[in-house]
């Protein structure tokens, strides 16, 4: 019966508010990744980008306004890493916030000597644990560029790394996947990387992603997406993990 009922929730959210022609077409023009995937999965992530935006609220800041196109790229963006998960792996959180540019929350925190330091960071992205996700329009719109970069891919990996409590680069594995395996692969990519950037060497991959674990997870996602050739070189090992874990098929080697 719940799985009956689920069925029949689904079609009735994809007929009632469908993602129209033009808005998909704008998403597909301005999601690289969305774009080279082949017919029956583009129709996939609609279907999901549809159910997203029927259980997400969009909420656009300071003058932002978002209209159909926007709202469908921002969802086909999102829908990527859990293309072949299911919406539910979004689930805890309610809301995309979305500012117009980047960013600059305001944070206290207590240093080891208990002195109150006050930062404001500049971002364009950023995912709350049990809170919303926060993008700038103008780094989604960026997406691309840097190659490899994907700033709403990277928070929603921070999100599904989060179902498991902390982001620290350890989200939930399926049944199938080896907990060593990951962490070994992770972490020989880490530290070939890290050896790369302090001898001067070209890093391929974003440096920001050796700050932590858990940023290493999101910046791998993201170039997993957005240059899978190019992560499969750098790392086979990683890019096996990672094809696992979001169920993709692989890229030939």
């Amino acid at each position: 019966m719940i799985r009956y009922f689920t069925r029949w929730r689904t079609r009735r959210i994809l007929a009632r508010h469908p993602i129209a022609e033009p808005a998909w077409r704008y998403a597909l023009a301005y999601c690289a990744p969305a774009r080279r995937l082949p017919a029956a999965e583009q129709a996939r992530l609609r279907v999901l980008a549809t159910l997203l935006l029927h259980d997400k609220a969009l909420e656009p800041v300071q003058g932002l306004a978002l209209d159909d196109g926007m709202r469908a790229l921002l969802a086909a963006h999102a829908c990527l890493p859990i293309l072949h998960l299911g919406l539910g792996w979004y689930r805890g959180w309610h809301a995309l916030v979305v500012y117009p540019g980047l960013f600059a929350p305001e944070r206290d925190y207590v240093d080891q000597a208990g002195v109150v330091h006050h930062t404001r960071a500049v971002l364009e992205g950023e995912a709350w644990e049990r809170g919303p996700v926060i993008l700038s329009w103008e780094a989604v719109m960026q997406s691309g560029s840097p190659a490899g970069h994907n700033v709403v891919i990277h928070e929603m990996a921070h999100k599904l790394d989060m179902l498991s409590g902390t982001a620290n680069g350890f989200p939930p594995l399926h049944a199938c996947m080896d907990r060593p395996a990951w962490s070994q692969a992770f972490a020989d990519a880490w530290h070939r990387l890290e050896r790369a950037r302090r001898a001067g060497h070209p890093v391929l991959m974003d440096p920001y992603g050796l700050e932590n674990p858990g940023e290493f997870f999101a910046v791998a996602s993201e170039m997993f997406f957005e240059q899978p050739a190019a992560l499969l070189e750098l790392s086979p090992d990683l890019y096996r993990q990672l094809t696992l874990f979001y169920r993709q098929q692989p890229i030939p080697a």
